[in-house]
């Protein structure tokens, strides 16, 4: 037998090892799906667990408190009211994803609605004109941050809180001495955020779609595993995930509809949620953006740009925030003086973490953004229906959100004691 024969022969048997280490880790069919989830839960990874049964316990302490809190009428209005402060947790995920922290989201989401009330009422710009205005001063703010971060290695943190002081001194000044600016209420940009919302039959048409394209992206990507000779989800699996969906959506949908149903707003914010999950989860770029925050010198020997990653991050993070800003005046009618301050830079930080993107980098998700502002969301309304002041919904978020914090560290000391196992 000559060297490479056993070369080749070696190589094979450490594949055929690796593929049966694989099929071990990774078990097919619907009880074998279920068997490997608790797995990953036992081992640490909680995924979005934690905060679905948040709101489940949410759900049902608020209901037996006040019995309006799931009508059709309140749940419409929450979905709607959680959009603009989701909008800007969406870009944040992708920022705490690198390990990194904004601090300035509020005032830049406050000076991109301020920036559109003016071009548009002041100057009688096109109102989408206004947005992408206010939108492209969002990225640049980003384009700035990671410059600054990159080739003065000043800490996030740092520039962030500058960027935050800074900017609410910019939204100020570009308000002027009146303070405030009221939006037109016939324009296509308020009626879109407070009045628009789907007609029934599309948002069955919604759900029959996402439940599709959740079983074709899963039989491709179990196709591509099959091919390469790895163990993959079985179509059995896939199958029972997007009925699941289908039915779970298709109820949603239903109860909803016995209102006013679901609101143009809060389909584009789900649309880019969906849009960005699969950006982490499908691309070379999603890829590098948990690598660089796994361990930012791996990612860098490993050949990933990461300037480029922190660069792209931060314009995308400051670029949601501003148009969450737009939305937020759109759904007010107005942009005055308060608009980013208060509690919004801070509900969009705990969103995301209660919604289970860890603040060390490198796990999380899209869907943190929507189901943590859900959360938030919920105890407001809840809190409101009970005529209860924002003191109480300052101390429940602020506990939940130490809550969400102390379980994501004993997640990441599970998850290193069994990696150790």
């Amino acid at each position: 037998m000559t060297d490479t024969d056993t070369d080749t022969g070696t190589t094979a048997a450490a594949v055929a090892t690796d593929l049966q280490d694989e099929r071990l880790r990774r078990r097919t069919g619907v009880k074998g799906a279920l068997a490997g989830g608790l797995d990953r839960i036992r081992g640490g990874d909680l995924g979005l667990v934690p905060v679905i049964l948040g709101l489940v316990v949410i759900a049902i302490v608020f209901q037996s408190l006040n019995q309006n809190f799931l009508s059709s009428a309140n749940l419409g209005n929450l979905l709607m009211e959680s959009v603009p402060v989701g909008m800007i947790s969406l870009g944040l995920v992708c920022v705490l994803l690198t390990g990194q922290i904004d601090l300035s989201v509020g005032s830049v989401s406050g000076l991109s609605s301020a920036i559109t009330a003016v071009l548009f009422v002041n100057q009688g710009m096109s109102p989408w004109l206004a947005v992408a205005a206010a939108v492209a001063g969002g990225a640049i703010i980003g384009l700035v941050y990671s410059q600054v971060f990159i080739r003065f290695g000043v800490p996030s943190f740092v520039i962030t809180l500058a960027g935050l002081l800074a900017f609410m001194g910019v939204q100020l000044k570009v308000l002027g001495k009146d303070g405030s600016i009221n939006l037109p209420f016939d324009s296509g940009l308020v009626r879109f955020a407070q009045l628009d919302f789907v007609p029934g039959w599309l948002s069955y048409v919604f759900v029959v779609a996402i439940a599709a394209g959740l079983f074709g992206t899963g039989w491709l990507g179990a196709r591509e595993r099959r091919l390469a000779k790895l163990s993959a989800t079985s179509t059995a699996v896939l199958a029972a995930r997007s009925v699941a969906v289908l039915v779970g959506f298709g109820a949603v949908v239903w109860y909803l509809d016995r209102g006013r149903g679901i609101g143009w707003m809060f389909v584009l914010f789900v649309v880019l949620a969906l849009l960005l999950n699969y950006a982490l989860t499908r691309t070379g770029w999603g890829k590098s953006v948990y690598a660089v925050g796994g361990n930012v010198e791996a990612a860098r020997r490993a050949g990933i740009n990461v300037n480029a990653i922190y660069t792209s991050v931060f314009v995308l993070g400051t670029s949601l925030a501003a148009a969450g800003g737009v939305l937020a005046a759109a759904r007010l009618a107005a942009a005055n003086q308060s608009s980013g301050g208060g509690d919004v830079n801070l509900n969009a930080i705990a969103a995301v973490v209660i919604g289970g993107t860890s603040l060390f980098g490198g796990r999380g998700s899209a869907f943190s953004a929507l189901l943590g502002i859900l959360v938030i969301q919920s105890i407001s309304s809840g809190l409101t229906l009970l005529n209860l002041d924002s003191a109480y919904r300052f101390t429940v978020t602020g506990v939940v959100l130490l809550l969400a914090v102390m379980l994501d560290s004993v997640a990441r000391k599970s998850r290193a004691s069994h990696g150790r196992a």
